[in-house]
């Protein structure tokens, strides 16, 4: 008798371990990132007290709503929080995930994004991006451990 039992780890042609990809903002790749959590480098300063919330429309699990606060992405909605942004799941991934400011500034002028309430909080959050768009080596090797883990 054969048992399956569900592994987050598949092996490549060389043998190989690498981490199972999960569909962007789903809730397997959540867990899986939240399972990175204690490797991923400390945020740059500039950031630490910023909180955006976002909401990613048309992803394939429906609308999701997350937060950046205190250097990091995650579900929910921050209390409190001065802006929230809206923005297509396809642009969220590219700019969370590929690390790819062209596709937020694309999508804002094309009428892509919308952003409610507070729109300085959401300038300084771009203002400090240089900070998070030209990551260090340390923030590289953890990007790429998002990746693999991203589909």
């Amino acid at each position: 008798m054969c048992s399956w039992t569900p592994v987050s780890r598949w092996k490549t042609a060389l043998g190989m371990e690498r981490p199972m990809a999960h569909p962007f903002l789903s809730d397997a790749w959540f867990d899986a990132v939240e399972a990175l959590r204690d490797e991923a480098p400390a945020a740059p300063e500039e950031v630490a007290d910023i909180a955006v919330n976002m909401v990613v429309t048309g992803g394939p699990d429906g609308d999701r709503e997350l937060h950046f606060a205190q250097g990091r992405f995650d579900r929910g909605l921050v209390e409190g929080a001065p802006t929230t942004v809206t923005v297509p799941h396809r642009v969220a991934r590219s700019m969370l995930v590929d690390l790819d400011p062209n596709a937020a500034i694309t999508a804002f002028m094309g009428g892509e994004i919308r952003i409610e309430g507070d729109i300085t909080r959401l300038m300084e959050l771009q203002t400090s991006a240089g900070a998070l768009m030209a990551p260090n080596p340390e923030h590289l090797a953890f990007i790429g451990r998002l990746r693999e883990l991203t589909r």
